[in-house]
């Protein structure tokens, strides 16, 4: 081979070689760009020079001295403190994949977390010969021959008309077999393909169900199709039961958390494979999944035939799974084979936000209790009024089970629940209620009502993914301490 340069591109990120065997002694280490990863360095053994003035908000770097080699190799440089921002040679080793890529910040960046890679990498301090010798920079713009290095691509914004937190949670279990489990993997990656996955479009991530769940990954470690597909591709098949409602109910209460990436306001969605039918009981997943706001896919292959219905526990597990019974949440395959034509009407329901019923608003993730002032000084008409000015509040709220839940408690010197947030889950019936709450009469002690609310009202729902909010309706000065049990309600709910 001649002495000119000679370009390679390595999944979209085109390296310069210079001539010699790389990382021995006396070559000039490889100009590289802040994004360039580890699995763009196919050498054991690699000498690089990073440039400086890289963001460190925007590496994406996945362990602590050992880095998944999806990471950047400058970041994890930086990360490691083998060189600064202002970037400098680095020397990188390749190494196995693993599991557990712990999450660590050091040196201004944040690593991630990552529960398995297919290969690994870690960094030292590199030496920059050609540069010690010469004293000339390598240049990250212009080699030698006049071609240049291929651009850093910017980050891809996605389809902003498709703004979704998806998990994919995926059949891992003996049911679906390792032949069809790497079909569902395909069809789950033409899926992320289609959707427009970018920084403001969808963002998704991947559980796979089986004996046990586990978070493959999760809403924050990719942000661009290409990413994800390599992601879904390096999944490997557990096996065991297939302990769906398990996996939802982990998925619901442990995948969307601000710290694993889910944005304010956007839809929560959780796309649920199921091939043949569940080990375990579905419908209390799909259950919490409701609380917490959110919406339920179920994607059905290979329902189970008449023969083998009476191994199935519940033969409407679908219904009772999905965010809501009305056909638009449950979605069916025949088989494995051919479902490229099944990707479009899937991605199509995915980005209808305005059907995502079970979204999280203000009117459906509240908890309020009413504290009323039930003291002589209010008087009956008085009382009537304030029955109706409760009545007008609790009504603009979406009231059920997994919605919005009214409480109220009437107070003089004592108090007495009129009812708690469980004892109703309909609008009609908390309404009702409410018109025939009967006047107390008394003295007025609203600071004891404060505390009495607080410990028996809120007490029991402490667990409960919604706000909470105390209202209180009074006329007037109370007998004892209102600011101490006030002061402690704010404690309470913090």
């Amino acid at each position: 081979m001649s002495a000119a340069w000679s370009p390679t591109l390595c999944l979209g990120v085109c390296l310069l070689l210079l001539p010699g065997p790389m990382g021995s002694e006396g070559a000039a280490p490889i100009a590289i760009t802040c994004f360039t990863r580890g699995l763009d360095i196919r050498k054991e053994k690699a000498d690089v020079l990073c440039p400086g003035g890289c963001p460190l908000e925007e590496f994406s770097v996945y362990g602590n001295i050992v880095y998944a080699s999806v990471s950047s190799i400058c970041g994890a440089a930086v990360h490691r403190g083998v060189i600064s921002n202002s970037g400098g040679p680095v020397r990188v080793y390749s190494l196995p994949g693993r599991e557990n890529y712990s999450s660590v910040d050091a040196n201004g960046i944040q690593s991630q977390m990552l529960s398995r890679w297919s290969a690994s990498f870690t960094v030292t301090k590199g030496k920059s010969s050609t540069q010690e010798a010469t004293g000339q920079a390598v240049s990250t713009a212009h080699p030698p021959t006049g071609k240049r290095l291929k651009k850093t691509p910017e980050k891809k914004t996605g389809n902003k008309d498709c703004k979704a937190d998806i998990a994919f949670l995926i059949d891992g279990s003996f049911n679906i077999g390792q032949r069809r489990f790497n079909l569902q993997k395909n069809f789950v990656g033409k899926v992320a393909l289609m959707l427009g996955i970018g920084t403001e479009g969808p963002h998704v991530g991947l559980v796979q169900a089986s004996e046990h769940p586990k978070i493959e990954f999760y809403l924050k470690n990719f942000t661009s199709a290409k990413d994800v597909l390599f992601a879904i591709k390096e999944v490997g098949f557990r096996g065991g039961n297939s302990n769906t409602g398990k996996a939802l109910k982990h998925t619901a209460q442990k995948f969307f958390t601000v710290d694993a990436g889910v944005r304010k306001g956007i839809p929560k969605v959780v796309v649920v494979f199921i091939d043949g039918w569940p080990s375990d009981d579905i419908e209390e997943a799909g259950i919490v999944a409701r609380e917490f706001g959110v919406n339920v896919f179920i994607v059905s292959v290979a329902k189970p035939i008449p023969e083998e219905l009476g191994m199935v526990q519940d033969v409407s597990f679908v219904d009772k799974a999905v965010c809501r019974n009305n056909g638009f949440f449950s979605y069916h395959m025949p088989n494995w084979f051919g479902t490229t034509k099944y990707v479009k009407p899937l991605v199509q329901k995915l980005c209808t936000h305005e059907q995502m019923m079970c979204s999280k608003t203000c009117y459906n993730s509240v908890n309020i209790a009413f504290l009323i002032d039930g003291s002589s000084s209010v008087g009956d008409s008085n009382f009537r009024l304030m029955l109706e000015f409760v009545s007008n509040i609790a009504k603009t709220f979406e009231i059920s089970d997994i919605g919005a839940k009214i409480a109220a408690v009437q107070f003089t010197y004592d108090q007495h629940m009129e009812f708690s947030f469980t004892d109703y889950n309909t609008k009609e019936n908390v309404l009702a209620v409410i018109r025939n709450i009967r006047y107390m009469s008394g003295g007025t002690a609203t600071g004891d009502a404060i505390s009495f609310t607080v410990r028996n009202v809120f007490g029991p729902i402490r667990e409960s993914p919604n706000k909470n909010f105390l209202v209180i309706v009074t006329d007037g000065q109370s007998y004892d301490d209102v600011q101490g049990p006030a002061a402690a309600a704010h404690d309470a709910a913090k």
